[in-house]
C-alpha cells in the first residue's frame, strides 16, 4: 500500500528510473541478497516502506514473527544503504513506538518514556530500533538518513484480509460481506472507546517526497492529521459508506489496545506540509478500492 502510493506520487513528479522489487523477486530478510541487490543497482534515493504489518490479532498470535522479520529486513536495507553509499534514505516507522500512555496528541519528544502498548510491542520495539539504527549510522557515518513517524493508514491496495488487517479495513471487509450475506448485525471487537487517527496513504507520500526535499536531522517527524476520531465513529463511517443498514455491536470482552493514539504534527506543520484527503471522502475512496479488487478475485 505505502510503497504503491510513493511509486504513484514520484511517477506524477516525473521521476521514472525506478528500482523495484516485489517480495517474490527480493527478501530483504536475506543479507545476501540485500547486500547483492545495492551492490548491483547502486540507489541513490531510498524509501524503505516494507514492513511485516497487522493488526492487533496478528500482532498478539505472532510477536516473535513480527519483531524478528521487521527488525531482519530494516536492518539489512539500511546497513546496505550505507555501505553502498546512498545519498538519502527515508525510514518509515509507526506510532506505535510512543508509549501507551503517552501524552495526547503525542510530540516526537516522547519517545522511549515509557512503557510501549502490549498487544503491539515487538513490532514497535523492531521500528524504534529502526529509526536509532538511522541515528547513529548518521553520527558515525555521516549518512543522511531521516525517519518519518505516520499515524495509521489506508487507501488503494490495503490489506483487507480477515485476521491480519488494520481497523480501518478490517470494518470495510465486515460491514461488505455483513452487507452481502444479509447479516442482521455486525460485531467489532472493544468497547469503540480508544481514540485513533487516520491518514490517507496518497497524503503519506506526498509527505514522504516533501521530507525527502526538505528535512534531514536524526529526530522522527511524526506524520499526521492532527485529529482522531472514536473507534465506534470510524465503524459508523464505514457503516455509512459500504450501505450497511443492520446493528452495530461492540464485544468488551475483547482487547481495545492503546485508549488514545493521536500525533503531534506541529513539527512537520511548521516545515510547511498538511494534510489533503478527509476521513469521510477518504473512506468512499478505500471502499472503492477494496470493490475493486473483490472485481478482479472474481475474474
Amino acid at each position: 500500500m505505502v510503497g504503491g502510493a510513493i511509486v504513484r506520487a514520484l511517477t506524477v513528479r516525473g521521476c521514472h528510473n525506478l528500482v523495484l522489487r516485489g517480495f517474490a523477486e527480493l527478501d530483504l530478510r536475506r543479507q545476501d541478497a540485500v547486500e547483492a541487490f545495492f551492490a548491483a543497482e547502486r540507489p541513490e534515493y531510498v524509501f524503505l516502506a516494507a514492513a511485516k504489518v497487522g493488526g492487533i490479532l496478528a500482532n498478539s498470535r505472532y510477536p516473535a514473527d513480527f519483531l524478528y522479520d521487521n527488525l531482519a529486513l530494516e536492518l539489512n536495507v539500511l546497513r546496505a544503504a550505507q555501505q553502498s553509499g546512498v545519498k538519502k534514505l527515508l525510514f518509515l516507522g509507526s506510532s506505535c513506538i510512543y508509549p501507551r500512555l503517552a501524552p495526547q496528541p503525542m510530540p516526537e519528544s516522547c519517545l522511549l518514556t515509557g512503557a510501549l502498548e502490549p498487544t503491539n510491542e515487538a513490532y514497535a520495539l523492531a521500528k524504534i530500533s529502526g529509526l536509532r539504527y538511522c541515528a547513529y549510522l548518521n553520527r558515525q557515518y555521516g549518512t543522511d538518513f531521516i525517519s518519518a513517524m505516520p499515524t495509521n493508514l489506508y487507501g488503494p491496495n490495503d490489506n483487507y484480509h480477515p485476521e491480519h488487517s488494520h481497523v480501518l479495513p478490517a470494518l470495510i471487509r465486515r460491514f461488505h460481506e455483513a452487507k452481502e450475506r444479509g447479516l442482521n448485525e455486525v460485531v467489532v471487537w472493544g468497547t469503540g472507546a480508544p481514540r485513533r487517527e487516520f491518514l490517507y496513504v496518497d497524503d503519506l507520500a506526498d509527505a514522504c517526497l516533501f521530507l525527502m526535499d526538505r528535512y534531514s536531522g536524526d529526530e522522527t517527524v511524526n506524520v499526521g492529521t492532527g485529529k482522531e476520531i472514536s473507534i465506534r465513529a470510524l465503524a459508523e463511517l464505514v457503516k455509512e459508506a459500504v450501505g450497511y443498514e443492520g446493528a452495530l455491536v461492540f464485544d468488551p470482552t475483547k482487547p481495545d489496545g492503546a485508549p488514545q493514539k493521536l500525533l503531534d504534527v506541529s513539527k512537520l506543520t511548521a516545515l510547511g506540509w498538511t494534510y489533503q484527503t478527509e476521513l469521510a471522502d477518504g473512506v468512499r475512496l478505500a471502499y472503492a478500492d477494496f470493490l475493486r479488487g473483490e472485481a478482479r478475485t472474481e475474474r
